[in-house]
């Protein structure tokens, strides 16, 4: 088994056992999103002054006054600037090989001012749905006419409020992941993307440098060594939500631990967050990061909504499975919160 791609790094001091992935903890590499967040309950005034503010949201945004709050958290995959002489190109592509702009993360952040309570839920790139003014398609293409589509969409097409928004480029990925100085992951098997360039030569843990951060945050074509051959992960869309559950709760738990350790760490993590962030004007990032903050210890109801999959007009999509309704009235106040 012979591979000439660069090998992740293996964790100094970690035993070989696995990071079970969370199946009910939310996508994608919305791990910018949170670590942006967490690092900012101690950013000051002028910091989140540089955050830039989404003013086509204005009017689009649900009332926040009531029992309850949402966020939208979305990771995009914006491919404008990217060098295909780079070595992480693979696990970027071009703009015109994806459309541009897509939100390739969407989770859903449900705070509850009277059970006193956070859930989190993730949905599906791939989800099947119909964009107002614009025809069906997967829910991610939304975005890419703008955050005050991708909002309209959620909150017609699953019938949750959204009160808030924020969002992360994936490109900002690399000076995140840097800035923690890699995050820790482990693989039961040995793993590779030949797409994104992913390699972990054999079973174990390892520090992922920002380069296999990014391989791993983004593979969809992810195999593992098993039985004497390499087997594809067939859950496409769902098994890379999986994966970027486990990446980001040990990413939030990394920076919650450096910063607990030492609090000038915490200027480091903003620097690398800040310039990627947006947030509709009436977002206040600190109040955020305090409803976040159980994230990184695991107190977080964690919701995976049910899908199924379906071929539409060639495609292949997932809709919304038979259980969807219960977490979907839940996450719209109109209902007690199911089993997580």
């Amino acid at each position: 088994m012979t591979d000439d791609r660069p090998e992740v790094t293996r964790a100094r001091g970690r035993s070989k056992t696995r990071i079970a992935p969370f199946v009910t903890l939310p996508v994608l590499a919305g791990v910018f999103v949170v670590l942006s967040a967490v690092g900012l309950v101690v950013a000051t005034n002028q910091q989140e002054g540089n955050v830039e503010r989404v003013g086509e949201l204005s009017g689009v945004l649900a009332d926040s006054e009531g029992p309850f709050v949402n966020y939208l958290l979305v990771g995009s995959d914006t491919r404008e600037g990217a060098d295909p002489n780079s070595p992480d190109f693979g696990g970027i592509g071009l703009a015109n090989e994806t459309g541009g702009h897509r939100s390739d993360t969407l989770m859903i952040l449900h705070v509850d001012n009277e059970r006193k309570t956070a859930s989190i839920m993730s949905v599906p790139r791939d989800l099947w749905v119909s964009i107002p003014g614009f025809g069906d398609d997967r829910i991610n293409r939304s975005y890419t006419f703008g955050a005050d589509v991708l909002v309209q969409t959620v909150q017609t097409a699953l019938g949750v409020p959204i009160n808030h928004y924020i969002e992360v480029d994936f490109n900002s990925f690399k000076h995140i992941v840097s800035a923690l100085g890699g995050v820790d992951v482990c693989f039961e098997y040995p793993t590779r993307d030949i797409n994104t360039g992913l390699n972990v030569p054999n079973p174990g843990c390892y520090t992922l440098d920002p380069l296999q951060a990014l391989a791993y945050a983004r593979s969809r074509y992810y195999e593992t060594f098993q039985d004497g051959e390499w087997k594809t992960d067939g859950r496409a869309d769902l098994g890379r939500v999986e994966r970027q559950q486990t990446f980001l709760q040990a990413a939030v738990k990394k920076a919650a631990g450096q910063m607990s350790a030492n609090p000038l760490r915490a200027s480091e993590l903003i620097a690398a967050a800040v310039g990627s962030l947006r947030v509709d004007p009436g977002t206040d990032l600190l109040e955020t990061a305090d409803y976040l903050r159980p994230l990184a210890s695991g107190g977080l109801l964690r919701y995976s909504l049910p899908v199924v999959p379906e071929e539409i007009d060639g495609k292949s999509v997932l809709a919304l499975g038979a259980d969807a309704p219960a977490i979907l009235r839940y996450f719209a106040g109109l209902d007690e919160p199911p089993p997580a």
